[in-house]
């Protein structure tokens, strides 16, 4: 999961809140968060999502989420607010090319953008109270392949894909017309398939999650794309990389991947990666597919292939704090994607 998640701020109206995409009806399943951990489940929206949720994303002021999933229209949203999901906005008039993978919301709550299987493989569109505007044109360069994550930087200048074939990450310039031109490809491209990718809050790095070791891969960003490849962490995930996220402050990086421990933390900095935060005391239950920080950086959460199909910790300068309880209500089943509002 990527830095829109990390920078939820929370409105007046809509208190703190955790979401779950996942693989079985109602698709969707989002809860009350607090320091305690989980609130009693929302209900379900009225109209669900068609298919597999594979990624969701609210809004940083607090008053939409959105899911993308995998049957037309491949992207649903909804008004959201501290009673949980308004009725669903209209689809966008014209949808994206295929099942989407991967969702994000500028911060200033003015664009939307998925990530998708088929030609453009990006798609984005105005976004405001009323939902979905015109679709943006298509950019002129496009990803290469299927679109599996998608992240704006925080200041809305720049957008980034993880895609499945090589360069595997490709960045736009972003504006108010919507694409720029594409931004060079790293010197040093990604290792295989980009599955998550995400910008720190300060816009000074990118992260891509990725297919094989190193299994994520970061660069310096700036107003001209990609730096350096920054050095691997010296200890690597275990396996594919999922997803991928900052804290806002940028102090600190995780990665949800493949093979126990499921889910591995950095500290971060200006020189990178750090020495690796020992491992969650219990762990995630599968396959990490998914992961997020709350906006004030004290909590964590893991979404992810077994039972609870999400888990989530206290996050500190240390690390991983004692597993918060499970939800009374878990998410029906796999849990593909996770994200804060707060």
């Amino acid at each position: 999961m990527t830095l829109h998640h990390a920078l939820r701020g929370v409105s007046k109206g809509s208190p703190a809140a955790i979401a779950v995409a996942h693989s079985m009806s109602p698709f969707v399943t989002a809860y009350p968060w607090s320091g305690s951990g989980f609130g009693t489940k929302f209900s379900n929206p009225a109209t669900l999502p068609t298919d597999i949720g594979f990624g969701v994303a609210f809004t940083a002021s607090g008053n939409a989420i959105a899911v993308a999933h995998g049957l037309p229209p491949f992207v649903t949203a909804y008004p959201w607010s501290g009673s949980g999901f308004g009725t669903k906005f209209s689809n966008p008039a014209t949808l994206p090319g295929g099942d989407c993978r991967g969702v994000a919301f500028t911060a200033s709550g003015n664009a939307i953008a998925v990530a998708h299987f088929t030609s453009p493989f990006i798609t984005a569109y105005p976004w405001s109270g009323s939902g979905f505007g015109t679709k943006f044109s298509n950019p002129a360069t496009l990803p290469a392949s299927s679109g599996f994550g998608v992240a704006f930087t925080a200041s809305g200048n720049a957008i980034a894909v993880a895609h499945s074939m090589s360069p595997f990450v490709t960045a736009y310039p972003w504006s108010g017309s919507g694409f720029g031109t594409k931004f060079s490809n790293p010197a040093t491209l990604p290792n295989d398939t980009g599955l998550g990718v995400a910008f720190t809050a300060s816009g000074n790095a990118i992260a891509v999650a990725h297919g094989s070791s190193p299994f994520v891969t970061a660069y310096p960003w700036s107003g001209s794309g990609f730096g350096t490849k920054f050095t691997d962490p010296a200890t690597l995930p275990t396996d594919i990389g999922r997803g991928v996220a900052f804290t806002a402050s940028g102090n600190a990086i995780a990665v949800a991947h493949a093979s126990s421990p499921f889910v591995t933390a950095y500290p971060w900095s200006g020189s990178g990666f750090g020495t690796k935060f020992t491992d969650p005391a219990t762990l995630p239950n599968g396959t990490g597919l998914g992961v997020a920080f709350t906006a004030a950086g004290d909590a964590i959460a893991v979404s992810h292939s077994g039972s609870p199909n999400v888990t989530a910790y206290p996050w500190s300068g240390s690390g991983f704090g004692t597993k918060f309880a499970n939800p009374a209500t878990l998410p029906a089943s796999s849990g593909f994607g996770v994200a804060f509002l707060g």
